[in-house]
């Protein structure tokens, strides 16, 4: 039994030890494994306080959780401009993996919001994921292209943090800091996904997805669960606050305890 629920254990995985993780032990062995799958640019250091907690509940319920970083990503080796959709589909596989090696998990169930929570979706074959907790996964990417899009272009123009608006050119080749690859600003604009037929728990904020996706996931007999509050993912104004939601962290702790005692 580990008594020290705030555990924290860094290190590096994957074939040449390019990814980097935080793993959480259980206090308790239930079997269940939590791979918390990131999302990108601007939302992953959004969340980042978010996941560190939620890995912390998680852990304290009893579940074995991993915290990544794709490659190109975080603390895992590449730039950003490195980013590619299949590597890091390879990378949550990896990871799922080395989270079972690691724990001795009968079942990984992943979590993951935005582009996070669209590559457990897009993986969870590869990885043999047991269960999916979304948090407004992105399914159809030119859409989550064009957001991202006006989004940089209104930053050309934002008093509040440059003094005289800014020439195209300065903001190009990159989403809200972060610099993005030709190649996969397209991978992103082909990207469609449909629900997966396998447990699902869809975690909806209030007025921020378009009005048939939870009607998809329900089609495929996932559970849906709207949160109480917004989430301000393309809120310029509040562009460098974090994303917190305490809701969703005891949702996601009771699912993961239910699937424990299932």
């Amino acid at each position: 039994m580990n008594t020290n629920t705030q555990l924290e254990i860094p290190f590096h995985f994957g074939p040449r030890q390019d990814l980097f993780g935080i793993y959480h032990p259980g206090a308790f062995e239930h079997g269940i494994g939590v791979l918390l799958c990131p999302p990108l640019g601007q939302d992953l250091i959004r969340c980042h306080r978010l996941y560190r907690q939620l890995a912390h509940a998680l852990a304290a319920a009893g579940a074995d959780v991993l915290r990544f970083d794709y490659y190109g990503t975080g603390d895992s080796a590449g730039a950003s401009e490195e980013v590619e959709w299949s590597r890091c589909m390879s990378d949550v596989a990896t990871a799922a993996e080395r989270l079972r090696l690691r724990s001795g998990c009968q079942q990984v169930i992943a979590f993951g919001p935005r582009l996070g929570g669209s590559l457990a979706l897009a993986a969870s074959t590869r990885a043999r994921l047991d269960q999916l907790i979304l948090w407004d996964p992105v399914l159809d990417g030119a859409t989550h292209v064009a957001a991202l899009d006006a989004l940089q272009a209104a930053l050309r123009f934002d008093l509040n943090r440059f003094n005289a608006p800014r020439p195209a050119a300065a903001l190009s080749g990159q989403w809200q800091g972060f610099a993005i690859s030709a190649s996969f600003r397209q991978q992103l604009t082909d990207l469609r996904l449909e629900p997966p037929p396998r447990r699902t728990l869809l975690l909806c904020s209030a007025s921020s997805d378009p009005a048939d996706v939870p009607h998809r996931f329900i089609s495929t007999g996932a559970e849906v669960v709207p949160l109480s509050a917004p989430t301000p993912w393309n809120d310029l104004a509040r562009l460098e606050t974090m994303i917190q939601s305490h809701e969703l962290i005891d949702i996601v702790s009771r699912r993961i305890q239910e699937s424990a005692y299932a």
